[in-house]
Order: C-alpha cells, then structure tokens, then sequence
C-alpha cells in the first residue's frame, strides 16, 4: 500500500499522513503553551481567593442541605451564608476584621436590643411605643455619631453600622420577648457558624495585608529609582534636538502618588491580623504609613522635575552637555541609594543611613551647590535660571531621599531589623 509523498523545498520527502500528525501534535503544543501564557497572566493569589470563597459556600451551604442540620437551624440559616458572602475578604487581616466587627455588633447591638424590647413589652402599649422610640433615637444618634470619630471609623465603622442594624431589627420587630431572645439566639449561632467557616477557610493558604504592604513599599524605592534615572538620561539625550520632547516614563511615580487610600486599607488589615512569618504582634505599621507619605512627595518631586525638563527655558545643548556628567552621576547615585534602602526594607536589614547613606548625599549636595554657583553668578540669563532650576529640584530630591533612609532606619530599629554588614 502506497503513501501519498510530497515534495518538500529541501528536498526531503515525507508522507500525507506524517504530516498531517506533524501538524496536529504542534497546533497541540501551541494550545498548551498559549493555555500557560494565559494562566501565567493570572494573579494566582486572585484564583486561590476565589477558590476559597466557592468552597466557603459550599461548607456553609450544607446548613440547608444536610436534613439533620437544617432541622437544627431552621431558615435562619440564610444568615450564616449572608455572613460568607458579607465578611470574607481578599485579605485574612480584613475577614477577620469584618468578623469580629460583625461578631461585636450583632452581640452588642442583640443584646441591648432585647432589653429595650423587653422593657417596651413591660410598659404597656403608649409606653412601649415611647421606650422603642427614645431608645432607637438615643442610640441611633450615638452610634452614629461615634462612626465619624476618625480613630472608630477607621477600624470600627462595619461593627457600629452592624451595630445600628440589629439594634434597630430587634427593638422594631414587634414581637414578643421571649420570641425576640429566640430569633437573636439562632442568629448569632448561624452568624457564628458562617464566621467559623470563613476564618477556617481564609486561613488557609492565608494573603495576608502585612506581606502585601511590606512588599509593596518596599516596590515603589524601585520604580522612584526607576522614574529618576529615566528623567535624568531623557534630559541629556534630548540636547542635540532642541525639538524634540522627552519621552519619559513616570508611570511608576503616579502609581506611588495614588497609592495612600491602599496603604492606609492595607495597615489597618496589618493590625488585626495574627504572628505570621516574619511579622510579629505591635508591629510598627504605622511607620510603613509614614514611609509611604515621604514616598509620595518624593514622587510629586519627580512629576514636577519632568515639568522641569519639558519646558521651553531650559539651556541650550551646549550648558546641557556642560552638566551632564555630575548630573548623570549623581542620578545613578541616587537611583542606587533608592534600591539600596528598598533592599533593607524587603530583606528587613538594617539601614545605616548615618555611616552608608549620609556621607554619599553630602557629597551630592556639595557637587549640585557648585553647579549653581558656577552657571549663575557669572550669567543671570534666562537659560542659566532653568539650568539652577533643574540643578535645585535634584538638590531637593537628595534632600528627600536622604530623609527616607533615616526612616527606614528608624523602622529597622523598631521592628528589630537583621543587621547588615557594612561596606567601607
């Protein structure tokens, strides 16, 4: 039996039905290898979580499922799956904030609540409808109130907003005491139920905020050292095509002046969470916060030196050129001492910013105060004044940088960084 042979340019031959199987086993490969590239885009930290809230429902769905169960709890176990569904969060630090919030404000709120309508069931019909009025006025008022103290809203709103709700379903609900003690009872064990669930779940294989703000700050030293260097090198290049406008990536920066509102989030989840790895209880989050603020004007310094580059006044290429190797040379020292004390902050090692950092940034200044004394006392034109201008704005971002190192330091003598040996 023959086989159909076609002719290939080498001048190899080979079979129809080889062929054929060549072709499929590589549209095969490619599939594959397109299926991982896709799957690699994924953040697996977004599919574990998924994965974690499906089989939460799943645990807490058997409340309804299991007839020996759903005898025991009844249709209130509708609050143990609205507890999944309200309390797990992305991070483990903000499900079990949520839950314990949940938790102290369904107790709280329950439990006064009962009172209140016991002692509206005790004074009769006009004076029932008055103890349910002042009460839901008095602690209305309060609880909200206390919600826009800046300390309570920042860790405590979800349980006084909790709080406020159980508190108002429970005295309003128009039934009887001793039905009321029986509804909240069944409630909180279903609540409970769905928050032993979403903390068992959560737990494991946890995303903690801790790891994620460390890392994050420790990030954004990159992309400024990044952002400088970038600037630094448009600027000089540009100099022999005085047309030509700078291209310059700064992308990073905004990334790191828009990132307070997640810092802030990813703190206040950082302080309920439990010791884990690296990170121990009263660990001083606060001064990640402070890092990141110091990060954020050194950010806004590099947005506004990029202004600096891209106007019309600055010098002819010729007094570029003039600056150009200091400058340059003070940009990688300032993008390497960026990553330097990033470095410390990810590998959690000490930062000596007196012995390492402050004689190198000396240096600098001493190097940028000579550049502008040497190009305007002698010529106050216009050029010469944004040639001061852009030597002024690194002589602040120096300034910035070394201030961030001092920071750092303190964080890695409050959080009892390793020590580092030293370089010199």
């Amino acid at each position: 039996m023959s086989s159909n042979v076609v002719p290939v340019p080498n001048g190899e031959n080979i079979s129809q039905h080889d062929q054929n199987k060549q072709k499929t086993k590589l549209s095969f490969i490619d599939i594959v290898t397109s299926l991982k590239e896709k799957t690699g885009k994924l953040d697996m930290k977004k599919v574990i979580h998924s994965v974690k809230v499906g089989i939460a429902l799943v645990l807490v769905s058997l409340l309804y499922l299991l007839d020996p169960l759903f005898q025991k709890v009844g249709q209130n176990a509708m609050w143990a799956i609205m507890t999944v569904v309200v309390v797990f969060e992305f991070f483990a630090g903000a499900t079990l904030s949520k839950g314990i919030n949940r938790a102290i404000g369904t107790v709280l709120g329950g439990g006064l609540g009962c009172l209140a309508a016991i002692l509206a069931d005790n004074s009769g019909e006009i004076g029932g409808a008055l103890v349910v009025g002042i009460s839901v006025i008095v602690i209305g008022v309060g609880a909200t109130f206390a919600r826009l103290i800046p300390s309570v809203k920042k860790r405590y709103d979800y349980g006084v907003m909790i709080f406020i709700l159980t508190f108002s379903l429970v005295v309003v609900s128009g039934v009887r005491a001793d039905k009321i003690m029986k509804l909240t009872g069944e409630r909180l064990s279903n609540i409970g139920m769905g928050f032993a669930v979403c903390i068992f779940t959560s737990f494991t294989y946890p995303i903690w905020a801790g790891d994620e703000l460390h890392s994050s700050t420790a990030s954004k030293f990159d992309k400024l050292a990044s952002s400088i260097q970038g600037c630094l090198e448009e600027y000089f290049e540009i100099a022999n095509d005085k047309e030509k406008q700078p291209a310059m990536d700064v992308s990073g920066c905004k990334s790191v002046l828009h990132s307070k509102s997640s810092d802030e989030s990813l703190a206040n989840f950082a302080k309920w969470e439990p010791w884990h790895g690296k990170f121990g209880f009263f660990y001083p989050w606060e001064k990640y916060l402070i890092i990141g603020e110091v990060l954020r004007e050194l950010a806004a310094m590099v947005l506004s030196f990029k202004g600096c580059i891209q106007s019309v006044r600055q010098p002819s290429p010729t007094q570029r050129d003039s600056i150009r190797e200091p400058c340059e040379t003070i940009g990688l020292s300032l993008a390497t001492i960026l990553i330097e004390v990033g470095e410390s902050i990810r590998d959690m090692k000490i930062c000596r910013a007196k012995v390492l950092i402050r004689p190198r940034t000396q240096y600098m200044r001493q190097e940028l105060s000579l550049l502008v004394h040497s190009n305007t006392l002698e010529n106050n034109s216009t050029e010469c004044l944004g040639l001061a201008s852009f030597i002024f704005q690194i002589l602040e971002m120096v300034e910035k940088v070394e201030l961030l190192a001092k920071k750092v330091e303190e964080l890695g003598e409050i959080a009892r960084f390793h020590n580092k040996k030293l370089d010199v």
